[in-house]
């Protein structure tokens, strides 16, 4: 679904293994991709595909086999109604959005049965040409069946995703694997546009390092009221993460907010503080990276809509 970055990457390195890929792509994008192709720049390897195989939502003309959705939050309704005649009763859909919310979405509108979970680590962004940047080796895709355990259709998508030039697992608790990577992102995202700086100058701030604990604590305590806390494996390597002195990591949220674009503050933040059930005491620092958020997307919005 779509050839942005995320997707654009994943079906280029599925294309490039073999398999059956169709981008399903706006007249926009498609234009773009006619006359310069599909690049992407990576580390791992470029990828070229002088005309990739895509499709328009109105040119759909039967039911998929499994669809890969890796749009932003925002964008989300509108991908739902694009790719919905492609649909069938056998169709796997498989989302690497963050956050849960985009699972109510989609259940509201498929049989739930039909929807997978997933999600996926990598760093990437389009260029001003359109092309692909993959920004450093990370790219890995985590899937599994939402009601846990292994399925002869999870194996079987695995096969086909499996061996493309990127990392594949397959989780016997994709839904845990989710919610580990929200309060990871979250804390990740909050932080760096809270500062506006990468995790190591946050580090070397006075209350930096203090500030992105209570951040993670407050994500990891909405996990665990929602009985998905973290492990202990996975809180060491988040403490080790948000205390590595000269980090330069950041989320991409931050990335698009200096640029003026729009954000997931709603799906990624607002929605974690929403599903919250034990208080917290003193002041909610996420609750103050949250309406930070909210408040450049009014700002953003009134610019927006300021006569030229």
């Amino acid at each position: 679904m779509g050839a942005g970055a995320i997707g654009g990457y994943f079906g280029a390195r599925l294309l490039e293994a073999g398999r059956d890929v169709t981008f399903l792509v706006r007249e926009r994008r498609a234009e773009r991709l006619r006359q310069c192709g599909l690049k992407v720049n990576s580390p791992e390897g470029d990828l070229a595909f002088q005309c990739p195989p895509m499709v328009l939502a109105k040119d759909i003309d039967g039911p998929y086999d499994l669809i890969l959705l890796s749009c932003k939050a925002y964008d989300l309704q509108g991908a739902i109604d694009s790719f919905a005649p492609a649909v069938g009763p056998h169709t796997a859909i498989l989302p690497l959005l963050n956050g849960m919310g985009h699972l109510d979405a989609l259940d509201a509108r498929f049989d739930p049965s039909n929807v997978l979970g997933g999600q996926c680590v990598i760093a990437a962004t389009l260029d001003a040409q359109g092309e692909i940047l993959h920004l450093n080796n990370m790219h890995s895709m985590t899937i599994g069946e939402r009601a846990g355990g292994r399925s002869a259709r999870i194996d079987a998508i695995a096969a086909q995703l499996g061996g493309a030039g990127f990392d594949l697992a397959v989780s016997d608790d994709i839904l845990q694997s989710m919610w580990d990577k929200w309060v990871f992102l979250a804390t990740l995202a909050t932080g760096t546009c809270l500062m506006r700086a990468p995790v190591g100058d946050i580090l070397e701030a006075p209350g930096g390092e203090a500030l992105l604990a209570q951040l993670f604590d407050e994500c990891s305590g909405i996990a665990g009221d929602n009985a998905h806390p973290p492990g202990e494996a996975v809180v060491a390597r988040a403490r080790g993460f948000f205390a590595e002195r000269g980090s330069l990591m950041t989320a991409s949220m931050l990335r698009d907010l200096e640029n003026g674009a729009p954000i997931e503050a709603d799906h990624i933040v607002g929605d974690l503080l929403a599903r919250r059930r034990t208080p917290v005491a003193g002041l909610s620092a996420l609750a103050v990276a949250y309406a930070h958020l909210k408040a450049y997307e009014t700002r953003r919005a009134r610019t927006s809509a300021a006569p030229r």
